[in-house]
């Protein structure tokens, strides 16, 4: 009798595990949220627009929690917050003005990537020419840059 019930519980088991599993792991399923070009490129003017404020904290609330900064003007990786805010209090001195000058944007299921050529005029009116990415990722609840890569065009502009 009990072996009966042992083999009567596998098999229930067995049958109803397969849904479970799969209840599961569409409760996971995250649907892709639409956008657009003009979307992603605006995220470029909010950031812009938050370097402004002139507060690192304001800046760094453009990033996820976990996106790493390769800066155009710092050679260590900044991948947290604290780092990324240590970075834009100094830069944030220079009083920079982005704007894009060539950009190419591709977007993906709740990911985004604008990559191309910006240039920032600083408060003393120098212009520093630079290549960017910025990859984005959709939260649930609004686009954050998960990685950010700046560089000083290696060449002079001509």
């Amino acid at each position: 009798m009990r072996k009966k019930s042992v083999i009567t519980a596998f098999l229930l088991g067995s049958l109803l595990t397969p849904p479970i599993i799969m209840a599961m792991s569409s409760s996971h399923h995250v649907a892709c949220v639409k956008t657009n070009p003009q979307e992603i490129a605006a995220l470029f003017d909010r950031w812009n627009n938050s370097l402004k404020t002139r507060n690192p904290v304001k800046v760094n609330a453009n990033y996820s929690d976990n996106a790493i900064l390769l800066a155009t003007i710092s050679n260590k990786p900044r991948v947290n917050s604290a780092e990324r805010i240590d970075y834009f209090k100094d830069f944030l001195t220079k009083h920079p003005v982005g704007k894009i000058d060539s950009r190419t944007i591709k977007i993906g299921c709740n990911k985004a990537i604008d990559t191309g050529l910006y240039t920032f005029t600083l408060k003393d009116g120098k212009k520093v020419h630079a290549r960017y990415t910025f990859t984005y990722r959709w939260d649930g609840h609004k686009w954050l840059i998960s990685s950010h890569h700046s560089s000083v065009l290696p060449e002079k502009k001509k």
